[in-house]
């Protein structure tokens, strides 16, 4: 294995790129900080993101578990892509296919909880969406009531990039600019974290321990914006969704 690269650094960990024989991989290790039980904390976060990629395990547009792994340590793929803020340009059918990779998701009975992030949504090599950093991640059981207030806060998030990245002439001509999660709007607990928590964890994260993650890595509001390219067309079929769950729901 070659020498770690350092990739992100906040409050609960690092994620390093690695090669493990001839592969590149993504390495999370869970560690603590000033924070008080950030360690338990940054544990707690990397078993939720092993439990998702589990579930997840197969579909096209997440990044696989690698062996190797403790309860400190992950390893999973590394996707070779940019994150939605730095793209320099985005197929025309770029948002589409994040539905329908939201979707997909979704019909595993998973739910992303930080989509919020740019940073979260990768354009790939291969032309497609990927979704990475499932820290926040909850996985469902069939009838679990707590599942479709999440995956409606996941569509109204990928409805929000769509917004920005399309409106005002910015996206291409003739395109949807309306996804499935339109006219969602945020849920009682997001304008509860809106108004009070995220101020205190954004004080606490950048203030105090000053993380180095590059913040929600976001585009700034004057761009430059991304140019348009032709469409990627469709993934392969997704595996069948768990009996219950996501693919059956209207947003």
């Amino acid at each position: 294995m070659q020498v770690p690269e350092l990739h992100k650094r906040d409050q609960f960990g690092r994620v390093e790129r690695v090669t493990i024989g001839a592969v590149n991989c993504a390495r999370r290790v869970a560690s603590g900080s000033a924070l008080p039980f950030s360690g338990w904390i940054a544990r707690r976060l990397l078993a939720r993101e092993r439990r998702a990629l589990r579930e997840l395990a197969g579909l096209e547009g997440i990044p696989r578990e690698r062996e190797g792994g403790t309860a400190e340590v992950l390893i999973r793929d590394w996707v070779e892509g940019v994150p939605l803020s730095r793209a320099g340009s985005l197929p025309a059918d770029f948002f589409e296919n994040l539905d329908l990779l939201v979707a997909a998701v979704h019909a595993r009975g998973v739910c992303h909880n930080d989509l919020h992030k740019e940073a979260n949504v990768l354009l790939g090599d291969d032309g497609f969406p990927w979704l990475i950093d499932f820290q926040l991640a909850s996985v469902h059981a069939s009838g679990d009531r707590a599942f479709d207030t999440r995956r409606r806060e996941d569509l109204r998030h990928v409805e929000k990039h769509r917004r920005r990245y399309t409106r005002d002439g910015r996206g291409p001509s003739g395109v949807e600019t309306r996804g499935a999660g339109a006219g969602i709007a945020r849920s009682e607990l997001a304008r509860a974290w809106r108004r009070l928590g995220k101020p205190l964890y954004m004080a606490i994260t950048r203030g105090v321990l000053r993380s180095r993650d590059g913040g929600d890595g976001q585009r700034h509001p004057t761009g430059p914006w991304p140019t348009w390219t032709p469409a990627s067309g469709s993934r392969a079929p997704a595996p069948s969704p768990r009996s219950g769950l996501g693919a059956t729901q209207s947003p």
